[in-house]
C-alpha cells in the first residue's frame, strides 16, 4: 500500500495553504493560536468565508454544496486548518449533519437544511448523551410519543456543545419501549424554538460554558422530521459515530500544539540556555512526534479502504479516536511543562476571549484552561474504554 501524497495532492495541499494565509482573519487567527474561543459571530462569518470559496462542506458532493473531496484531500484541508491555525467549521454541521442528510433523508429535507447548514444559517447541535446514558448510547431514555402528525417529546438530553448557540438540535428519541435497546430508537431534527425546551449552562473545570443540558417537557415535533426510518434510527447514529471518532483524531492540531510547545520553549529560560535545548524536553517531543507520526500512517491506511466500508464505520475508527484524543492530551501536557508555574496565573476572559489585550508575554495564560479541556475528548464520540470493546468485538472476534 502506498501511502505517499501524489504530485496532485501536493500540489492541492499548497493552493490549501495559500489561501488560509489570506482569507483568516488576522483577529481570529491568533485567537486560534492562544486557544481562547471564538464568538458566535467569529465563528459564523469564518465559516461563510469558507462557504464562499464551496470550502464549508467540500466533502459533500457538488449538487449539495459541496466540492466532491476525496478523503485524502479532505484529511489534508484539515490539516492545514490546524496547522494554520484556522478554526475548524463546526463539526455538528459539516461532519455530521450533513453527511447524514445526503445519506438518509429525503429529498426535501436536503434541499431546505444543506445549503443553511453549509452558510450557518442552521447551527445544529446534538442530542445524544443523557444523564446515566452517555457511552452507553442505546440506554437513552428519551420518549417520543406518536400524536397525529407530530411527536410528543419528554426527557433530557445531558453535554450538549453549544446548544446555547444552536438554532436546530439532531437528536435520538425512543418512540417504541418494548423493543431491544439499539432497536426503536428514532433520529429527529428539532427546532430549538419550540415550546418546551429549556437549555442551562454546564460550566466547565476550564471555567469556559460550551456544554448545556437540555430538558424537554411536552415538546412537539413533526413526523416528516424523522430522518431515515421510524424505530430505525440507530443505523443512522452509526453513521454518524463513525463519521465523528475519526474526526476526533485530529493529527494536525496535534502537530501545531507541539510545534507550538518547541517554539515556546526556546523563550524558557534554564541555567545557561532555554527549556527547548534540554535532553529531556527533546525526548519528550519525540515521543510524541513519533506517535503522531504512526497514528498518521494508521490515518493514512483507513483514508486508502474507505470506500470499502460505504456506511458502515472503519473499525480503525476507533484506533483513530482512542490514540488522538491520549495525543491531544500528551500534547497539551507538553504545553504545560513550557508554561509552568505562570500556567496558573488563568482566568476565564482569556479562554472566552472578552478580553482581547493578551500581549506576547501572555502566552501561558491560555495554556492551563485548554489542559484542562482537552480532559474530555478521551471521553466524548464513545468513551476509550467503549472504544476498545468495540474493537475487541470487531477486528478480534472476542
Amino acid at each position: 500500500m502506498d501511502l505517499r501524497f501524489t504530485a496532485e495532492e501536493a500540489a492541492f495541499r499548497d493552493e490549501v495553504r495559500a489561501f488560509l494565509t489570506s482569507a483568516v482573519p488576522a483577529a481570529v487567527q491568533r485567537k486560534v493560536e492562544l486557544g481562547q474561543r471564538l464568538s458566535k459571530e467569529e465563528m459564523i462569518g469564518w465559516v461563510r468565508i469558507l462557504n464562499a470559496k464551496g470550502w464549508a462542506a467540500p466533502a459533500w458532493a457538488p449538487e449539495w454544496g459541496g466540492q466532491g473531496w476525496t478523503a485524502t484531500q479532505q484529511y489534508i484541508f484539515k490539516e492545514e486548518l490546524h496547522m494554520a491555525p484556522a478554526p475548524e467549521p463546526i463539526s455538528f454541521n459539516m461532519n455530521m449533519i450533513g453527511p447524514v442528510l445526503i445519506a438518509f433523508g429525503t429529498q426535501e429535507q436536503k434541499q431546505h437544511f444543506l445549503p443553511r447548514v453549509a452558510n450557518m444559517d442552521y447551527w445544529f447541535c446534538q442530542g445524544f448523551s443523557e444523564p446515566g446514558s452517555g457511552s452507553d448510547l442505546a440506554s437513552l431514555r428519551t420518549s417520543a410519543v406518536r400524536d397525529g402528525d407530530h411527536f410528543v417529546i419528554n426527557g433530557q438530553k445531558m453535554w450538549t456543545s453549544t446548544a446555547h448557540h444552536a438554532d436546530w438540535c439532531f437528536l435520538l428519541v425512543r418512540t417504541d419501549s418494548s423493543a431491544k435497546k439499539q432497536q426503536g430508537i428514532t433520529f429527529l431534527l428539532l427546532d430549538m424554538t419550540t415550546p418546551g425546551i429549556t437549555v442551562r449552562p454546564i460550566v466547565t473545570l476550564d471555567g469556559h460554558h460550551e456544554t448545556n443540558e437540555m430538558f424537554l417537557d411536552n415538546v412537539r415535533v413533526p413526523v416528516s422530521n424523522i430522518v431515515g426510518e421510524e424505530n430505525k434510527g440507530w443505523d443512522v447514529a452509526k453513521f454518524l459515530l463513525g463519521s465523528e471518532r475519526g474526526g476526533i483524531a485530529r493529527v494536525g492540531l496535534s502537530k501545531f500544539r507541539v510545534r507550538r510547545a518547541k517554539q515556546l520553549a526556546q523563550q524558557v529560560p534554564v541555567g545557561d540556555g532555554c527549556l527547548a535545548d534540554e535532553p529531556r524536553f527533546r525526548e519528550r517531543v519525540a515521543a510524541i512526534e513519533v506517535e503522531l507520526k504512526a497514528l498518521e500512517m494508521t490515518q493514512m491506511r483507513v483514508i486508502a479502504d474507505s470506500d470499502k466500508y460505504g456506511h458502515t464505520p472503519d473499525p480503525r475508527s476507533s484506533i483513530l479516536k482512542m490514540k488522538g484524543s491520549e495525543l491531544q492530551q500528551a500534547a497539551t501536557e507538553l504545553l504545560m511543562e513550557v508554561a509552568g508555574y505562570n500556567a496558573m496565573e488563568f482566568d476565564q476572559p482569556f479562554v472566552t476571549g472578552e478580553r482581547e489585550s493578551l500581549g506576547a508575554d501572555d502566552w501561558a495564560l491560555t495554556i492551563a484552561p485548554n489542559y484542562y479541556w482537552v480532559r474530555h475528548v478521551s471521553i466524548v464520540g464513545g468513551s476509550n474504554e467503549i472504544q476498545h470493546n468495540i474493537l475487541a468485538k470487531t477486528l478480534l472476534g472476542l
